[in-house]
């Protein structure tokens, strides 16, 4: 319940931080409106009758003596039916109206409602008048898009008898669907409720993971996966492909839906996903993409301090649908922004800066944000999820730095990207030799039940495969390949088939943008079955440049692109190949077929 608004008056004012008197009953957290302009800011401290405000808006023109207001409740997302392909800032004004309003360019003060006050939508109640409503129980559900049912759930928290339900009919936002009897009285339910974006909301209990999140990236599913309701950093310099990876995702991924945030990113990338989501075809359903996301753009030329709101107010919204049983993916592009908004709100608070000027609370913020994912059991046996892919920018490509670090705390998988591969045109440019996945024993059965029994196997092959490619990599440069034995010529050539036919991936070929689970087990099963073969065969004393000019190995390469998701059997054809050559082979070498 918002408490009574406090009014005072500025006293100072440094860019987006300023400082008001007679704020005494105000509150850590409040939301405030700033000038005559009412512009809108956040308390961050409090100390006597000083209030210390972060504005989300541009501050010229301010100047001591303004009014400035608190409002009595925190900054909070509003939630409800008309979130699905919505596009806001990072503090949850709609960029569509905000456009109307002042053009290209957002101006100030402009406050517009998140949800469409006008719009009705077809309310069906699914509660029965007597029942208990705790936690996030449904009342109803309204067909927000084609593919997102949404669940009206009552706020978090709220526990009484529902005396009283609306017929199935249609309604705005604002209108009252159902009342609730508490111990403070009877009280009136919307299809819509506002949250604090810095508290997480309540859930019955955490469940641990067990399913991965399948992305269609080779890499990162085969080699490095991260489960429902996981955590994964990817962290990358300039040109390393972080945008890609998490478009890729956005994309491909089997989440029910997706949050997109856009933290202080160039505006041209933002336009590209703006333009090209309306336009995507959903590959589950066939519908477009942005029915079932939500994007929040807080572009690199927007106010700073709206930066450091938005991962919260992107991650309120995902936790809204993971209570209505949906598993939901947000990508936070770049979280590296977000710390640098951090870093400049705390110079100006003149704060006792820790390493390369980054606050000492820096790593606790970036561990509150990330435990914020998870899969989790919500009101009526049901189970919803949140995973989280955050990507950062360090300068230079510099993985030491304090952000890289400290997110690595926290996530238990790495994608590190690396310059030399995107140089070579090797995307997704992972480097798996520098990532890891601390889900791989969690989610091994699910691989197991869907009839892939071999994956952990396979998995490790590969791994050990490219260790040990690695290293002769190195003797390599020291002296040359024609100075290695043939069995570690053929390790050699191999784990290039890996990575060439296996590990590459093309966001633009219509057939390798995306690959299936049992694809991926499948190609990976061919390559070491053929490895294996040709061991066996180069002991017998075929050299190994003869097995590597077989028909096949290119073959091998090429079926990523060659073999549709849908139809599987040219990995039978080439898995007849395989065997046919290296049979031929095998009965020249005196090994019979």
């Amino acid at each position: 319940m918002a408490k009574e608004a406090v009014t005072g008056e500025l006293v100072y004012v440094n860019g987006p931080l300023v400082r008001a008197r007679g704020m005494s009953r105000a509150a850590m957290g409040d939301q405030c409106e700033v000038g005559e302009m009412n512009l809108i800011g956040e308390i961050i401290g409090v100390r006597g009758e000083i209030a210390t405000i972060q504005v989300y808006e541009d501050t010229t023109g301010l100047k001591t003596g303004m009014e400035v207001t608190s409002l009595g409740r925190p900054i909070s997302v509003e939630l409800g039916p008309g979130l699905i392909g919505a596009t806001f800032d990072g503090i949850q004004r709609p960029l569509e109206a905000l456009a109307a309003a002042s053009g290209d360019f957002i101006g100030r003060g402009i406050e517009p409602r998140a949800l469409d006050q006008e719009k009705k939508w077809h309310f069906v109640p699914t509660a029965e008048v007597g029942g208990e409503v705790y936690l996030v129980g449904t009342i109803g559900e309204v067909k927000e898009s084609e593919t997102i049912i949404h669940r009206i759930m009552p706020p978090p928290g709220l526990k009484g008898e529902l005396v009283e339900v609306a017929p199935e009919g249609d309604y705005t936002v604002d209108e009252t669907i159902a009342r609730v009897r508490d111990s403070e009285g009877v009280r009136e339910l919307k299809m819509s409720h506002r949250w604090p974006i810095r508290k997480a909301r309540p859930v019955l209990r955490r469940l641990p993971p067990q399913e991965p999140l399948i992305t269609g990236q080779r890499v990162l599913d085969f080699l490095f996966p991260v489960a429902r309701g996981g955590a994964a950093v990817v962290p990358g310099g300039f040109g390393t492909g972080k945008t890609v990876v998490q478009h890729q995702l956005a994309k491909w991924s089997d989440a029910d839906m997706i949050v997109y945030i856009g933290c202080g990113e160039r505006g041209n990338e933002m336009t590209q996903i703006l333009e090209e989501f309306p336009s995507l075809s959903d590959p589950r359903t066939g519908k477009p993409l942005i029915e079932r996301t939500v994007l929040i753009a807080n572009t690199s030329n927007m106010p700073v301090m709206a930066r450091e709101a938005s991962i919260y107010t992107g991650m309120s919204i995902a936790e809204y649908y993971r209570d209505m049983s949906y598993n939901v993916a947000v990508m936070a592009d770049s979280t590296s922004r977000w710390a640098e908004a951090l870093r400049e709100i705390s110079g100006r608070m003149e704060e006792m800066p820790a390493e390369e000027g980054y606050p000492a609370y820096l790593a606790s913020r970036l561990g509150a944000f990330y435990e914020r994912a998870g899969r989790v059991q919500v009101a009526n046996d049901r189970e919803g999820s949140v995973t989280v892919v955050g990507a950062v920018s360090p300068q230079g490509g510099d993985f030491s730095e304090p952000v890289t670090q400290h997110t690595q705390r926290f996530a238990r998988t790495l994608w590190a990207l690396d310059k030399e591969l995107a140089s070579q045109r090797h995307f997704p440019s992972v480097n798996w030799m520098l990532s890891y996945s601390g889900y791989s024993k969690d989610v091994g059965s699910w691989w197991t039940k869907e009839g892939m029994e071999g994956w952990e196997e396979l998995r490790s092959r590969a791994m050990s495969i490219l260790q040990s490619e690695s290293r002769l990599e190195r003797i390599v440069k020291l002296v040359g390949a024609d100075a290695l034995p043939d069995s570690q010529r053929l390790l050699l050539e191999v784990g290039r088939l890996i990575r060439d036919g296996f590990l590459q991936q093309s966001a633009f070929d219509p057939v390798d943008s995306f690959c299936t689970a049992e694809k991926q087990v499948r190609m990976m099963g061919l390559i070491v079955h053929f490895y294996d073969r040709a061991r066996h065969i180069l002991e017998a004393g075929a050299p190994a440049l003869t097995i590597l000019d077989l028909e096949c190995v290119s073959a091998l390469v090429r079926m990523k692109s060659t073999v549709p998701n849908d139809d599987l059997s040219g990995l039978d054809v080439i898995a007849r190949q395989v065997d046919e050559e290296l049979d031929e082979l095998a009965e020249r070498y005196g090994l019979g077929a």
